[in-house]
């Protein structure tokens, strides 16, 4: 079992920062690929960013290419995603996910775990 703590979400004006952290507990962290999702209201969850458990391989949806940064500290059971240059279309719930077997790193359903989600908003 893992269980996934995110932290970080808030308020903030467009073409602010944000970083979200997800704390993971349960497992040895260094063994499954971490991603994050995010869900506005009336539509559904789509892919943010992932990185693979052991080279650190990063991938990003292209709406937030070039502005997220999604990294990982195994020895702190740590990932974050830094978030800059916000916009009022990044205002979501966003959740971090774990992915224990092989499978898409940008498909939900090859996830197994989720956290409980972290809101952010920004304002324009």
């Amino acid at each position: 079992q893992v269980q996934l703590v995110e932290s970080g979400g808030g308020l903030v004006q467009a073409g602010g920062s944000l970083r979200l952290s997800c704390a993971a507990s349960g497992r040895i962290f260094s063994s499954y690929a971490m991603g994050w999702f995010r869900q506005a209201p009336g539509k559904e969850r789509e892919f943010v960013a992932a990185i693979t458990r052991i080279v650190g391989s990063t991938y990003y949806a292209d709406s937030v290419k070039g502005r997220f940064t999604i990294s990982r500290d195994n020895t702190k059971n740590t990932v974050f995603l830094q978030m800059n240059s916000l916009n009022p279309e990044d205002t979501a719930a966003y959740y971090c996910a774990a992915r224990l077997y092989a499978g898409s790193l940008y498909n939900n359903r090859d996830y197994n775990y989720w956290g409980q989600g972290t809101q952010v908003t920004v304002s324009s």
